[in-house]
């Protein structure tokens, strides 16, 4: 009845709540969220980097499920359905706070909440390359980065200073159920919201049954892998994140830690503000400068060594902060946001490596859809050892470590095979 209305609306309706409400999830659980609700509860850096990893592995998966969601429904019904379900799930979470297997329940809520954040991402995607001419997604690609890092702001930034502001005044666990209970009741009104805005989407290329799904899947799995030098590109996508999946998952912690274990002692509240503002803003920077310098220089061997170079050199910063235990917010600061600046410009590498290297080829955006989520996949297993890692050497040690890390990403940045642009599209 409504369907007419909700194709005329203009995408600025519905694009900025969507990649907003994609961020989210991924920026609770894969971000500071929830490894600073854990390390102030108690929990060692080996079980919040391994369990926080497996939370997000849906993350790594999904386009094994992604098809299936050809058969039924279109995409607003999955984008809506995963908002409200994640909006439910965070409110159920907000209860495993005062239970006495809060730990074992709040890794299952939150593995739930990954499922449907991966759901949500692969409707989302479809939609707006559905709905969208060529020339209106090169139009408003821009404000989907935009509204991602605004989730990233008030997730890293406005969220753990909430946090921290509150845990003076009632405690650990009431101020990570009101923090809870804030995202709780944004995806579930995110969720209405999209509802009346989003185009009613048809599912796109429609799938007879599931059969030909299983084939389709198939072809798509079986001709990834027949391209030319994979599994040189599979070993670039995993070892280019090998030391930041590391880094990033115990850095908050890090941060977090008492100064007698080796921290620096900061409250959720500092974090925040160094992480979520001054962070993000760096990033951002970082992002926009490296799109200016790729497209002046295209992806060739030295443009790839000097992304891998902003990429990985920054955990250096975290190494000094590590030995010497620095109590100045200024040189914190600056270390934070020379991080992110180096990952944001220094992350398009592996991007532009996957579109232009993994990517090109019948099933193209499926192809993509694979290579990022190897690269996650990566990413997860890196950052679900490093607590392991950190609690053995010391969080000094480790940084070091981190450093030695990033030695196996200049190395198959140097070796990887780079397809020309004529032979860009062989099999």
């Amino acid at each position: 009845m409504n369907q007419a209305p909700n194709k005329s609306r203009h995408p600025f309706y519905w694009i900025p709540t969507t990649w907003f409400a994609m961020g989210l999830p991924n920026l609770v659980l894969g971000g500071t969220i929830a490894s600073l609700l854990y390390k102030s509860l108690g929990y060692s850096d080996a079980q919040i980097a391994f369990w926080t990893g497996v939370i997000v592995l849906p993350w790594s998966f999904k386009p094994l499920w992604g098809p299936f969601m050809e058969l039924y429904k279109t995409k607003k019904f999955y984008i809506q359905l995963s908002q409200i379900a994640c909006g439910l799930l965070f409110a159920l979470s907000v209860l495993t706070l005062y239970s006495n297997s809060f730990f074992p329940l709040s890794v299952t809520l939150f593995f739930l909440i990954a499922f449907f954040g991966a759901t949500q991402d692969m409707a989302a995607d479809g939609i707006y390359l559905s709905e969208l001419s060529a020339s209106d997604q090169a139009k408003y690609v821009g404000w989907q980065g935009t509204f991602y890092n605004v989730a990233k702001i008030f997730s890293n930034g406005g969220m753990v200073f909430l946090a921290g502001s509150l845990i003076p005044i009632i405690g650990n666990r009431d101020a990570w159920a009101m923090v809870l209970a804030v995202y709780a009741v944004i995806m579930l009104l995110l969720g209405i919201y999209n509802r009346r805005v989003l185009p009613d989407s048809g599912t796109g290329r429609k799938v007879a049954n599931i059969h030909e799904v299983w084939k389709t899947l198939k072809d798509v799995i079986v001709s990834f892998f027949r391209k030319k030098h994979i599994g040189a590109g599979i070993l670039f996508i995993v070892l280019y994140r090998f030391a930041e999946g590391q880094g990033i998952k115990i850095m908050p912690l890090f941060l977090k830690a008492d100064r007698a274990a080796g921290g620096l002692g900061l409250s959720e509240a500092t974090v925040g503000l160094l992480t979520g503002i001054y962070g993000t803003a760096a990033f951002v920077l970082g992002s926009l400068a490296a799109g200016y310098f790729v497209a002046n220089k295209g992806l060739t061997r030295g443009t790839l060594l000097l992304l891998c170079a902003f990429f990985n050199l920054p955990f250096a910063p975290y190494s000094y902060l590590a030995i010497t235990q620095s109590e100045s917010l200024w040189v914190i600061g600056t270390a934070i946001s020379v991080e992110h600046f180096g990952y944001g410009f220094g992350f398009i590498g592996i991007i532009l490596f996957i579109m232009q290297q993994i990517a090109p080829g019948p099933y193209q955006m499926a192809h993509y859809a694979f290579g990022s989520a190897i690269t996650y996949f990566g990413y997860t297993l890196a950052s679900m050892i490093s607590g392991s890692i950190s609690d053995y050497l010391g969080y000094a040690n480790f940084f070091l470590w981190v450093l030695v890390s990033t030695l196996p990403a200049f190395l198959v940045s140097w070796l990887v095979p780079l397809k020309q642009t004529a032979d860009v599209n062989s099999p």
